[in-house]
């Protein structure tokens, strides 16, 4: 049984609760961090508290733990090799239901816990995602981590319903993202093109790091949004996670990117980024 963290506390994970109260719960004023953990450690940590402390400001949600410590600990008490390290903050347990967060403030509710995946073998990488085209429909505020996630879940569903892997999200006539991952295309002319960080996507930390490869293998990077008609006749089509690493999507709405297969250029950036955790 795998042992979680919660307010502190190291404890099974069938011993671990939360308050009905709890205004992740009743509000989806919750944050989260999703770390790749390759060889036994975790990757990318500043990137992640960057974007955490980024998160907590916008969700108004107050926090100081010691997260490397915990996430260390936890990861070694569940003897995770190879998976993801998950945290969550969210605004507290009041003692009772109101949109205005308390005064004076409550704790904030934290916990993480550990998921064995297979990451650097993971059979995606040679296969190639499937991808459907669909609405955006999420809320403003996108550039910050919380668990206000219910449209990607129903993007998922939908994707899942009509027989693909997953969804790109249309908006305005042009690419945001995939569901829970960023999206990228590398056009015609060999040039790698990316949605700019805004409020309209999360800013990828997994992102960061294939756009610093790609420009270390010689790649022009256009950080601009990009339409479907772009996507459609692009070289290789990719999506960047943390909990996924760099994969390669093959076809969109049934329609093949490029040769229909994984792309070379996305398999070198997804070796090297290995490599690149890996390394520490």
């Amino acid at each position: 049984m795998r042992t979680v963290w919660l307010n502190g506390e190291y404890l099974p994970e069938n011993e671990a609760k939360v308050s009905i109260f709890d205004r992740a719960l009743l509000f989806g004023q919750g944050v989260y961090e999703v770390s790749p953990v390759l060889d036994g450690h975790y990757c990318n940590w500043p990137h992640h508290a960057a974007r955490l402390a980024r998160s907590m400001a916008t969700a108004r949600i107050a926090d100081d733990t010691d997260w490397p410590g915990v996430l260390g600990e936890l990861i070694k008490r569940n003897n995770l090799i190879e998976g993801r390290v998950y945290l969550q903050v969210t605004g507290g347990a009041p003692d009772d239901r109101d949109f205005l967060s308390p005064q004076p403030p409550v704790s904030s509710t934290r916990f993480a816990f550990t998921q064995v995946a297979s990451l650097v073998d993971n059979p995606v990488a040679q296969s190639g995602l499937k991808v459907m085209l669909h609405p955006d429909g999420r809320w403003a505020v996108r550039s910050a981590k919380t668990t206000q996630l219910l449209y990607a879940v129903m993007a998922k569903e939908a994707a899942r319903e009509a027989g693909y892997d997953d969804a790109w999200l249309v908006e305005d006539g042009v690419i945001t993202e995939q569901t829970s991952a960023n999206a990228h295309i590398i056009d015609a002319r060999g040039v790698l093109v990316s949605h700019p960080v805004d409020h309209g996507v999360l800013p990828g930390v997994t992102r960061i790091n294939a756009l610093q490869i790609a420009r270390e293998m010689g790649l022009t990077v256009e950080e601009r949004p990009f339409t479907p008609e772009e996507l459609f006749a692009a070289r290789e089509a990719f999506v960047s996670a943390a909990g996924s690493l760099v994969l390669p999507v093959v076809s969109v709405d049934g329609k093949p990117i490029g040769n229909g297969g994984p792309g070379t250029l996305t398999g070198e950036i997804r070796s090297r980024y290995i490599t690149l955790l890996r390394g520490g």
